[in-house]
């Protein structure tokens, strides 16, 4: 018996180095073609949904996740958009999108980045920036839906991001 299970593990020993391939220096998150949940989501939103224009982000920023359905929060009601990029330095930006009531999705999208006195105007609308110890953040509130630029870019990544931004209407 001890023989037999010496061969096996020797055998599954050997499809893993040789026959498996091993590749650790590709990235193992995977791009998304996040076109038709934008388009389900412009549907279904009681709020205009944002994503970059096609073409208006730099070469190398790659889409890698992409929801929309019920917040995921205890302190918040309402409905969530998300969509995920990296950048081509491998930081993380997200744009996130609610009508749930703006502080605890903020909190909560943001990793509980704090809002700080600094605003920018990005193609005529006002961003107030959070700061955090794992996310930084830029904030858009309007009424009906708070928009949130946030992950571990740094603020021209954000800002980039912010400006590339169009929710299909006109």
């Amino acid at each position: 018996m001890v023989l037999s299970v010496a061969a096996i593990g020797a055998v599954a020993a050997g499809i893993y180095v040789f026959a498996i391939p091993h590749d650790d220096s590709k990235n193992p998150l995977k791009t998304v073609d996040y076109r038709v949940e934008l388009i389900t989501a412009r549907r279904a939103a009681p709020y205009p949904v944002a994503a970059p224009k096609p073409g208006s982000l730099p070469k190398g920023w790659r889409a890698t996740s992409v929801t929309y359905g019920p917040v995921q929060s205890s302190q918040a009601e309402g409905t969530a958009w998300h969509l995920g990029f990296l950048t081509p330095k491998e930081d993380y930006v997200a744009v996130e999108q609610s009508d749930a009531k703006a502080g605890p999705y903020i909190a909560d999208v943001t990793q509980q980045a704090k809002k700080t006195d600094k605003k920018q105007r990005i193609d005529g609308k006002e961003w107030v920036r959070y700061e955090g110890d794992k996310y930084d953040a830029l904030v858009s509130a309007e009424p009906g839906v708070t928009t949130v630029v946030t992950g571990t870019a740094s603020f021209g990544q954000l800002t980039e991001m912010a400006a590339a931004l169009n929710t299909g209407k006109g």
